[in-house]
Order: C-alpha cells, then structure tokens, then sequence
C-alpha cells in the first residue's frame, strides 16, 4: 500500500470549483445512470490518498486507511457509513476485478468525497432506462452502488480509457450554529458520577513524541513530578490498546490533527490508570506542531468524550433489513479473524447505541471464554483475558441464552469483564453454531436501564448471522496455528537433541519460548527430590530488564514443584513487583521506612513491575516420572496467554525436560568416567636429579583421556628409577583397562626388585590371565640410575614397542635397543635386556606407534621421518624436544589423529664446569 497526505492541498478544480478531473463518458448506445454527477463545488481542504495491491488483506487495509483519515480530520459522524462504502468498492476491484485500487480522501467545510478507482473499465456498471434492481443483500458481490445509493448524499461513476472510478459523497450532519453537541437538563441523580473534584490532566508532546509540558493534575492523578517526565517519550508512560485490524499506535494517534478515545497511563506506583483522552495537533508562531492531550479518568469520560451518532429512534424499527449492522453481515467479511471480530463488535455497538462492545470466543472444551475484540474498553479488558462461563441456570446467570442487565451495580460479577469499567447496563447473546456455544457478544453502556428484550432479540439476530462466518474463520486460524505448532515443536526438537550440554539446553529453552510464546522465562531445576527447586535461567526480549527480574525472582519462594501437567497461574512474581514498586515510590516520596541501603532507583523498580505485571504461568518439567523443574512464562501489564500458546508451551515443556534429564544423565556419567580415566594416569612426574624428563600425551577420540597408549615414571629405589611406554591393541575403555592393569603392575613387580625380564615375563602371565578381555601390549621398560660422573646409565627391555632413540651431541640419531617379542600373545618369553649409557647432552627419545604411523594419504611419517626431525634438536631441553616432535607430527596431516600418541623424551644435561 502507499499513501500520501496532503493537509490544506488545494482542490483539483482550482479555488472555485470546476470540471472533475475525468469526465463521465457513457458508452455508446447506452443511457446515463440514474445518479446525481454534479460536480464538487466546495473547498477541498485536505486529501489523502492510497493505493493497495489486488489481494484480499487489501480490502481490511483500506478500511483502516480509511477510518484513520476521517477520524483525523475530526468526522467521526461519518466513519462508519465511509469505512463501509470503501469496503465494498476495495472489494469490488481487488477482488472481483482483480486490479489494484486507488483510493483518494478530499475533505470539504462541510462533508467528505471518497473516490475509488480500480483499472477494469471494460467491466462497465449496467445501464437501464429504469431504476436499477441490484438484487438481494445476501449475495456475496455487488452492493456497492446498491450501499451507495442507500447511504450517501451523492454518488457517481466515471470512466476514462484505463480507469473506472465510483466516488460518494457524505454530508455532515447539519447542527445550530456555534454548537458542537447539546443535551438536555436532567435531574441531578442521572448526571454522570465524578469525584469530588475532577482533574484533567493537561500534557503537551513535542515532535518527536516527548513530554514538554505536565500540569499539576497530571501529578496528581499519575504520581509523577514533573521533572521526572518532562523530556521522556509519552510512550514510555501509555499503555495502548492493542486494536486487531488497525493499524493506529500511539505515535500515529499523536501524528493526527484529532483523535479521542481510551488508553492507560503507567503511574509512579506501578498501576494502570485506564484513562479517557482526547488528542489536538497545533504548531506555534514559528511553525513548530505539537499536540495537546487532555486525559481524565475513564470513568469520567463524559468531561472530554464527544457524543456518538444520534440514537436512530423511530427509524431503527421501520425495518430490520435496513439495519447498518446486518448491512455489513450481507458484505464479503474481512479475510482475517481478528478484522472480522473486530468489524463486529464496532457493528455492535453502533446499532445498539452503546459505549462499549466485546465478542469472546469459548475455548474446545466450552468452559472458558475468551476476549478476542472489544472497544471502548480499558486495554485491561483486551485480547486474551479468560472468563469462567457462568453455569446458573437463570436469565443472568448463563453466557448459553441472551441476557439483559439493566444495572450492574445491583449483580456484580454478573459480567465478570465489566468489572471496574464503569459500565452499567449490558446486554450479552450466544454465539451458537448448531447447537454448540461458540462465543459471547456483548453490548454495554454507561447508564443504567438502556437495554431490554427487544435490544436483546435484535443483537441475537446479528449474532446468528455472524456466527458461522466466525466459526469458520476461528477453525481457519486454529488450523494455521497448529501447521505452524508443528514446524515449531519439529525445530525445538531437533535443536534441544543437537545438544547434551546442560547450560546450553537451558538456554535453548529459553530462547526457543521468549519472544514466540512470551515475553519473559525463568527455568527452575530441581537437583534431587530432596532439593528444592534452584533458579537457573532467566530470559527477556529486552536485555535490559533481565537483572532486574532475576533478582526480584531470587526474592521470591519459587514455585511448588507439582507434577500435574498443564499450566496453572502463578501470582507471586506481579503481586511482589508490584509491593516492590510501592515501596520504592513511597521512599522517592519521602514516606515509609528510610532508606538503609543504596537502592536501585525508581525507574528500574517500575520497570521490572511492568515486565512482570501480566499473566504469569508455571508449567512442570517432567522426566521419567519425576519432576526435575519448572518452566515459568510471564507477560508483561495487562497481557494474558492464549489457549492455543499455552498447549504450546506444554508439548514443549515435555520436549524440554527429557532433553534437561538426559543433558544432566550425560553430565553425570561424562564425570564419573573423566575420574575414572584420571585414575589411570599416573601422578606427577618424579624430579630426577641429573635427569630432564618430558611427556606429552594426547588420548583419540572426543572426551577420552586415557586410552590405549601409557606411560609411568616411578622411584624403585634410592637412586633408581622406573619407566616405561607401552601400546595396548585398540583404544577407549577396553584397552584402558589393560592400560591401568600394565602401568600398576610394573610398580608392584619392579619395587620388588625383580629385574626387567622378570618384570615383564610376570606382566604378560597377568595380560593372558585376563581370558577374553586381554590385549596383546607393547612396552619399553627400563630402569634408569644416574650416575655420579653426570651420564646416566639405562637397563632397557623393548618388548615388541617402536625402538627408542638415542640423539647424540653431535647429531648423530641411533636405535638405543633391540626388538624383542610383544606381551599378551605367548605364555614363554625370552626376554633380556640391554644396557645403554646417556652422556651429558643426550637425548633418549620414546614414543608409541602413534607417532611413527602418523598418516597423510599414502605417506607415512615412519621410523626415518621420526629420526630426521630428532637430528634438529639437538642442545634442546628435553621439554623443547618433545615439543618439536608432537608438532611435526600434528604439521604433517591435517586431519584428526585417529590413535593415541605418547611422547617420553630423557635427556642428561652437559655438565658446565666453573
């Protein structure tokens, strides 16, 4: 859609007048319409055009186009009968013609000229030397000319070669001169109730949308200096009603030379004030606009409220088929539920002459209602709210059969949604389709004794022709929402099983809930049944306000862990905001207890009261038959939870908490056998004197520790010591468990003072013993004394292991062993061992066959590839040695090792002489 609004633009016929800017050109061979096509002769004083796509959405944009224009300009007299001519003819050309629609808004002193023009001129209107019969009200097309006739002052066609236009005119009505509205004087006990003294609240809003102006009632009435709002935008104070259908905000309401209705004003102790306003746009000496707000409390509307339309009298029962609200039942509906809903209740309304109007829709199982539109209602009383549908069997006591209220005062409670609204009288008529309760529609005013039967039948009658129509469209919704479920539910499931991360899938829930089923979460988990439950997540649209909520929750008992499912209502979290906001506006106010402490302020305070101030619900999170949390979903002031999204929640509730219990099973057994695993490494090395020691160990595979591959460094005795590097067939725990068996036993044997033969010959019986679940192993064991000259001397076994290798001080790489055979394959070994002696500056470099098999395609780095880049270390530490050695390997391939490595690198340091 694109729109353009031009205030004071002048007419398209110059400053007096003149010909239209497309001439009418009948057709050949054909008589004119029977209609009044004289030309515009006023002033026009403003226009406003718009043009919409040719979709169906389009006909409810240019209704909304529409209403705002007019109610702008200050002609609520006429919205209504405008709203419904633009309908039809939107209709007409988005729809039936299938061609985009351009709409134009000239203003005159004393009426309004709408034109509608769509690009179909070859559908031309029929033409007939008589009136025309345009057939019956109940077809779903053409009635546009059959309403304009019947509605408007003037109306007319025009074509041109590429357009065809119907335009209408709607006169004001005419009034005494120099009077806006009158009533007539009435007793003293029917003048409307106000306080003893009644405030109005004067504001004035800048440009941009800030407060430059706040009067001493406006402190009065909402508990705010001055200072304290001057400066801020109005939004931050405005509750707006949220109206389905419209797309009027508080920032387009300010933008608009009038406007008059209700909304609320957020004051300094946290509460709503629903208020009654009306709005007028003015610009100073030097061309700066502005706008001026009048507010007074709601119930106290009838200060500043414009009177509505003139009741029809005697002419509403001349004949029901003439009845604006059944006009609009005969007209293609809007294409959505909630403009449907919406374009009923304003119907409503305007045919009983009532203040307000609401239409609730029965939830599946008929024992709740809930608000769906309304207007003229504070935005407390707005979309989603849930009522108990009352089961007395009387008159005044069942949503099931109309219902007149003469006088509220005298029931309360008998509508529990009128409650504190100030309205009086009601009248309320089932929405029924074929015998079962689909909804309520309502109708209320001020007074008392409006209302009676004949009201009562009327509003039946106009709900049975709407009902279907709301059905259906109701049973259209629920089916996009559950589509849309299932995409929804399909996705969180797929995320929170991508995940055994517990921290990450509470955030995960949390994301996965604020801002698509609320605006605010906060997840309990509970470690035990013997716990209670622990505030672990918190969440909120605005980062801002998470603080503030965490610690107001942390205050708070939180909520009884109860393992029935569905979602219950819990009232702690606004009831103590609110306490909080009390107090803490008391303090700034210099009331109360004084203040001990620095606190937080006022505004953060208020704002976490408003963020916590709606309906607030805790589902549990069920795993295994017990509760390990809740999950706790909030709205801010004055919101409610739909059905449909709290069901929602519940099949993700479910979803959640199986996939919380197997994050916690996952974390549980990750610990148990991370310390397992670290019971098989050895402790810290020994510091050998004379003796440089290094070892780098890396285990294959995500979060093993220990593997196949092992390595020990251990005192025998004074001034000997025992190592060893041994490969166990496989990897993971089964070939840990040979691991932790060989590396404690070479302890045990060698303390013993067995020699390294014996050693290992003791260790492979133990390997063969083990049946089944024994590994054939690879191993070096040596027993190493340093000696008083500064060289070392090394009594060295390999048994089946890669041979370790001896770097020279010169360079020089050689075998420091020789291969004997592996443990676990035969019971009778014949193993010896070797001596080898490191002199100062050598290096003893071991290492498993992880290292030497290092693989990159078809290349191996080998025992060579292992033995040219120990050449370059030589004068290395002997941590700089293995340091080297374990980035060569990593540089030679780049994919992930795929075994165990061990690296054991001895070396003897020079000895320097003073």
């Amino acid at each position: 859609m694109t729109t353009g609004l031009i205030p004071g633009a002048p007419t398209p016929d110059g400053p007096t007048g003149g010909q239209m800017p497309h001439q009418r050109h009948d057709p050949a061979g054909r008589e004119a319409l029977h209609v009044d096509d004289r030309t515009r002769s006023s002033v026009i004083t403003a226009r406003a055009a718009a043009s919409f796509e040719p979709v169906g959405r389009s006909v409810a944009s240019a209704r909304s186009f529409v209403r705002d224009t007019l109610q702008g300009w200050g002609f609520a007299d006429i919205v209504d009968d405008a709203v419904v001519l633009t309908s039809e003819l939107v209709t007409n050309a988005v729809v039936h013609a299938g061609t985009s629609a351009d709409v134009l808004c000239l203003r005159s002193e004393d009426g309004v000229r709408i034109e509608v023009a769509d690009r179909y001129p070859e559908r031309e209107i029929p033409l007939q030397g008589s009136p025309v019969n345009m057939g019956s009200p109940d077809r779903e097309g053409g009635r546009g000319l059959q309403l304009c006739a019947a509605l408007a002052g003037r109306w007319g066609v025009d074509y041109s070669p590429t357009h065809k236009q119907v335009w209408f005119q709607l006169d004001l009505p005419e009034r005494p001169v120099g009077t806006r509205a009158a009533g007539p004087a009435l007793p003293l006990d029917l003048l409307p109730l106000a306080d003893g003294r009644v405030r109005v609240a004067v504001v004035q809003i800048d440009r941009t949308g800030a407060i430059s102006s706040w009067n001493e009632d406006a402190e009065d009435l909402f508990g705010y200096a001055s200072e304290q709002v001057v400066g801020k935008p109005l939004t931050d104070f405005a509750a707006w009603p949220h109206t389905p259908g419209t797309s009027t905000g508080i920032a387009e309401a300010l933008q608009l030379s009038r406007w008059e209705g209700s909304y609320g004003i957020r004051g300094a102790d946290g509460r709503v004030t629903p208020v009654y306003a009306s709005h007028l746009r003015v610009r100073d000496t030097d061309g700066e606009p502005s706008t001026v707000c009048l507010l007074v409390r709601n119930h106290e509307r009838a200060v500043l409220q414009t009177p509505l339309r003139v009741p029809a009298g005697d002419s509403a029962s001349d004949s029901t088929s003439t009845d604006p609200f059944e006009v609009f039942i005969g007209s293609p509906a809007p294409d959505d539920l909630d403009g449907l809903l919406q374009r009923t209740v304003e119907r409503a309304r305007d045919m009983l002459d009532g203040d307000s109007a609401f239409l609730l829709l029965a939830t599946d199982d008929e024992t709740e209602l809930e608000v769906r539109a309304s207007t003229g209602l504070p935005s407390a009383r707005q979309r989603f709210a849930r009522v108990p549908v009352e089961a007395g069997p009387g008159r005044y006591g069942s949503a099931r059969m109309p219902a007149v209220h003469e006088d509220l005062t005298m029931v309360p409670g008998a509508v529990p949604l009128l409650r504190g609204t100030g309205m009086r009288s009601v009248v309320t008529v089932p929405l029924k389709v074929e015998g079962r309760l689909t909804g309520s529609l309502g109708v209320a005013a001020e007074g008392p004794g409006r209302y009676s039967n004949e009201e009562a039948l009327r509003l039946q009658f106009a709900a049975d022709r709407i009902a279907l129509a709301v059905e259906s469209a109701r049973l259209g919704e629920l089916e996009r929402l559950r589509r849309g479920s299932l995409s929804f539910l399909v996705e969180a499931s797929d995320l929170l099983a991508g995940t055994l991360d517990r921290d990450q899938t509470l955030a995960l829930m949390a994301q996965m809930t604020v801002p698509t089923l609320a605006t605010w979460c906060a997840v309990y988990t509970i470690a035990d049944q013997a716990s209670e439950p622990y505030l672990s997540y918190v969440l909120h649209e605005d980062e801002e306000l998470i603080d503030g909520i965490k610690s107001l929750l942390s205050k708070i008992p939180p909520p009884d862990p109860v393992p029935t499912p569905g979602a219950r209502v819990w009232s702690a979290p606004a009831e103590s905001a609110h306490q909080a906001a009390l107090r803490t506006s008391m303090r700034s106010l210099g009331l109360g207890e004084p203040v001990r402490r620095v606190s937080a302020g006022i505004g953060p305070t208020l704002a976490t009261a408003s963020a916590v101030g709606g309906e607030t619900v805790v589902l549990p999170l069920v795993a295994r038959n017990r509760v390990i949390g809740m999950l706790t979903l909030g709205k801010p002031t004055d919101e409610h939870f739909r059905q449909e999204i709290l069901e929602l929640a519940e099949d993700l509730s479910r979803r959640a908490a199986l996939a919380l219990d197997n994050a916690r099973l996952y974390s549980e057994r990750t610990a148990i056998s991370q310390s397992l695993q670290r019971s098989l490494l050895p402790p810290e090395l020994p510091e050998i004197d004379g003796v440089e020691v290094e070892v780098i160990y890396r285990a294959a595979g995500e979060g093993n520790e220990v593997g196949g591959d092992f390595y020990d460094l251990f005192p025998i005795s004074d001034g000997a010591y025992g190592f060893a590097i041994g490969d166990v067939c496989g990897t993971g725990p089964n070939a840990a468990a040979v691991t932790g068996l060989a590396r404690h036993a070479l302890r045990l044997l060698a303390r013993e003072g067995l020699s390294g033969p014996a050693v290992l010959d003791r260790l492979n019986s133990a390997i063969l013993d083990e049946g089944a679940r024994s590994r054939f192993l690879t191993l070096l064991y040596g027993e190493m004394r340093p000696q008083e000259d500064g060289s070392a001397e090394l009594k060295v076994v390999c048994a089946g292991h890669p041979l370790p290798l001896r770097l020279r001080q010169d360079g020089t790489v050689e075998p420091a062993a020789e291969p004997q055979p592996l443990l676990g394959v035969m019971e009778d070994l014949e193993l010896y061992e070797q001596t080898v002696t490191l002199d100062p500056g050598d290096v003893l470099l071991c290492v498993t066959d992880g290292v030497t098999e290092r693989r990159e395609g078809t290349r191996m780095l080998g025992d060579d590839g292992l033995a040219d880049v120990l050449t370059t270390c030589t004068g290395l530490t002997a941590g700089a040695v293995a340091a080297r050695i374990m980035r060569a390997v990593e540089r030679f391939a780049s994919d992930a090792p795929s075994d165990d490595m061990a690296i054991l690198a001895m070396r003897v340091p020079e000895v320097h002489q003073d």
